[in-house]
């Protein structure tokens, strides 16, 4: 199989990572524009790079993986259709076009993948099996911050897409985290919204956010996003009277509390934990292998993703809300 990874900054390399760990036989070519960054893939994964999509256009190439900044994915998505090849996309955090491809994605019978890694954490799985093991409500308390300039350290970031406003930092942690939200505890039935911008970034959107959340299940929530917090957090707190747990957003930071011992259990999720040195500890590579293989399956075997592009309208329609 001929892969395209197209965008070869940090998450098009770890694309090609990935896809090497799950078939070193698969060919695999980059594109981008930026000719440094060209150079680094070459140099570091022995591939062949090209500036444009059209160099490649009838080269035998399968599947494209969408990796650029996300404004730009629709037109991309348009194109790699267009030319026959099944497409992964990361996050697009703007429906520009969502319509259209996945009804061209239909009539080609071309696979149409959208990335949405935390639905395949083992922490997630583990806590929407806890929730639904229960009947009676729950309340869940969580907080996502960290500060805009250490998610890129080795770059300004006013030179990536967190510093559009279309597809600004915070819009992209609810683009993260509600999907699993919304899996976990079911539809949203309200929203409240408390938001402002409280940091000297030089930034043109709100930096902060308190939600109050009701779900149509009768479970709600706060939700706390933003990018002002000097230390990286991911803390998740959901009690009830039958359930408490919490996580602490690492692969060993799921607790349970056995209220008959009076203590908390940790709960071993992992074998093994693929992690990558430059990045937070939150940030777990065997979740994004995992959906590396899910794409590849339903390529390859026709099944169903557990995330699309019709479920992601819904909630890009959520966070304009947040947003307005």
């Amino acid at each position: 199989m001929k892969i395209a990874v197209i965008g070869l900054g940090s998450m098009g390399r770890r694309r090609i990572r990935l896809i090497r760990k799950y078939d070193p036989s698969f060919q695999i070519v980059g594109v981008d524009t930026n000719q440094e960054r060209r150079v680094q893939c070459e140099v570091e994964y022995q591939i062949k790079t090209y500036a444009g999509a059209e160099a490649i256009k009838g080269d035998g190439v399968d599947c494209a993986f969408i990796c650029t900044s996300p404004l730009s994915h629709s037109k991309i998505i348009t194109s790699c259709l267009d030319f026959g090849w099944h497409v992964f996309s990361e996050l697009n955090l703007v429906s520009d076009g969502y319509a259209e491809n996945v009804l061209l994605s239909k009539n080609k019978g071309l696979v149409l993948f959208l990335s949405s890694t935390f639905l395949y954490r083992e922490e997630i799985k583990k806590i929407h099996e806890l929730v639904n093991s229960t009947e009676k409500p729950l309340n869940y308390v969580y907080h996502v911050g960290q500060y805009l300039p250490d998610w890129h350290p080795w770059e300004d970031y006013n030179n990536f897409f967190v510093a559009d406003k279309r597809s600004n930092g915070c819009r992209e942690i609810f683009a993260i985290e509600l999907p699993w939200i919304v899996c976990a505890f079911g539809d949203i039935e309200t929203i409240e919204s408390t938001k402002s911008k409280m940091s000297g970034l030089k930034v043109d959107y709100n930096d902060n956010y308190l939600l109050l959340i009701q779900h149509k299940s009768g479970h709600k929530g706060v939700l706390a996003v933003d990018v002002v917090s000097r230390k990286a957090v991911r803390n998740l707190e959901v009690f009830g009277e039958e359930l408490y747990v919490h996580w602490d957003g690492s692969p060993a930071g799921l607790y349970r509390y056995d209220y008959d011992k009076k203590e908390d259990v940790n709960i071993e999720l992992y074998e093994e934990v693929d992690q990558l040195e430059n990045y937070s500890g939150f940030v777990v590579e065997n979740a994004y292998f995992s959906e590396v293989v899910a794409f590849f399956k339903a390529v390859t075997e026709g099944s169903v993703p557990e995330y699309g592009f019709e479920k992601d309208e819904g909630i890009l329609q959520i966070i304009d809300r947040i947003e307005a």
